[in-house]
């Protein structure tokens, strides 16, 4: 999905969340608020950290009727600042009224996705760890919430099963061996590099003795980390990746073991949600 206001990914995804919202229309809305009335919003950021999502927020508006939107945030940068404005629009009002909660939805929660990568970002800073996102992610908004793990100084990996090989223990287990695995993914694909998972030191030897370019180090405390990377020994070209239950908390630990990369699948299915709110006031 482009995640640019206006795409028609994005614009098919804002109808089916105001679809899910709405219904058949705004009952209070109808009751409470003259047609025709104006109104101004404010979207104030009221928790420190990592506003993205203006795109996705605009489309809601857009397709409610207002198009008189002014972004007022910084996205991809760090806010300590608060209480602060986000966004303006003005518009119809019962379009504004329309709008709020699923325009906060999302930008609630790919704000959350982006304050919580740049919180591990800066967790290894200065060890040469990169954070990665991985395929656990909200169904129909992964692009969204990939984009939000860019935003927060992050990296993407893998967006689907499509664009890159990850060889797991049941592939492993259904293929026959490790090195049968790899074979076949290299007789497939030849121009892919193979990533492999390793659960201890011994499936991490045998992956790099199959040539492996990437190893998934899965739920391995830190010193057998050490210990795995330390196996690299004459094969400088494979990379390391460390990954499982690692937490903020944990994240320097593990960084400091000498991995290339560290995943972390909370970034995007454990986020808390930024805190924001939009206030109207009669135009």
């Amino acid at each position: 999905m482009h995640v640019d206001a206006g795409s028609p990914a994005l614009a098919d995804f804002a109808a089916m969340a105001l679809a899910e919202d709405l219904g058949p229309g705004d009952l209070t809305a109808a009751a409470t608020v003259p047609e025709g009335t104006q109104a101004r919003a404010r979207v104030l950021q009221k928790q420190p950290g990592v506003v993205f999502g203006l795109a996705a927020a605009e489309e809601v508006l857009r397709q409610c009727g207002v198009d008189d939107v002014d972004r007022v945030a910084v996205e991809a940068q760090w806010q300590a600042d608060v209480p602060a404005e986000v966004l303006l629009a003005t518009g119809d009002a019962r379009g504004l009224l329309a709008a709020e909660r699923t325009a906060l939805n999302l930008l609630s929660h790919l704000s959350g996705v982006a304050t919580l990568t740049a919180r591990f970002v800066d967790a290894v800073s200065g060890t040469g760890a990169r954070i990665l996102d991985t395929r656990k992610t909200t169904a129909g908004l992964r692009a969204l919430e990939k984009a939000a793990v860019a935003a927060g100084g992050g990296a993407n990996h893998r967006m689907g099963l499509y664009d890159a090989i990850l060889i797991k223990d049941n592939h492993v287990e259904l293929a026959g061996g490790l090195g049968e695995a790899v074979r076949r993914c290299r007789d497939a694909y030849p121009d892919l590099d193979v990533e492999i998972e390793c659960r201890d030191l011994g499936e991490v030897e045998e992956a790099l003795a199959a040539g492996a370019e990437r190893l998934l180090l899965d739920n391995m405390e830190p010193r057998k980390l050490a210990a795995a990377v330390r196996l690299r020994g004459g094969k400088p070209g494979a990379t390391f990746e460390a990954s499982g239950g690692i937490t903020l908390e944990t994240a320097r630990d593990v960084a400091e073991t000498g991995v290339d990369f560290i995943s972390v699948g909370a970034l995007t299915h454990s986020a808390p949600a930024l805190d924001l709110s939009m206030l109207l006031h009669p135009a």
